[in-house]
């Protein structure tokens, strides 16, 4: 069998990373451990490092969690292939008002399939946040 394209590879990522801004995936322990790498960290918008299992746990009351509540806004979406089974993907966010630049490191596991490994948001200013949303914005 031949090995995905880097066009594919970093295609299945962001199909997962999507995934993780759905309610029905925000609000179950089970799907998002599906997406998480045991090893996962985040350092939010907020500052907070984040584990895997304190996201878990929080993961269903963040923003997003509910299918009548707010929804990120996604822009901009890139992504890079650094090594065959390592993608880093870059976007914006909004939601209710605050906007973000958004930083995903994805690893395939051993049974293939691609975890969040590590994720950074920092807050933009609403006045830049249209100009950073595109790649290679400076």
């Amino acid at each position: 069998m031949r090995a995905a394209s880097a066009a594919a590879r970093i295609a299945e990522v962001i199909a997962a990373e999507l995934r993780l801004t759905e309610p029905s995936v925000r609000s179950s322990r089970t799907l998002a451990e599906e997406l998480l790498d045991p090893e996962f960290v985040e350092v939010g918008a907020s500052g907070r490092r984040w584990t895997y299992e304190e996201m878990l746990a929080a993961l269903p009351a963040m923003q997003g969690g509910t299918e009548d509540g707010p929804r990120y806004e996604l822009s901009g979406m890139a992504g890079a292939l650094l090594a065959p089974d390592l993608v880093h993907l870059t976007y914006a966010t909004h939601i209710e008002g605050r906007h973000a630049l958004r930083s995903s490191l994805w690893r395939r596991d051993a049974d293939g399939a691609w975890r969040l490994y590590y994720h950074q948001a920092t807050p933009v200013p609403t006045d830049l946040a249209q100009d950073q949303a595109a790649p290679g914005a400076s």
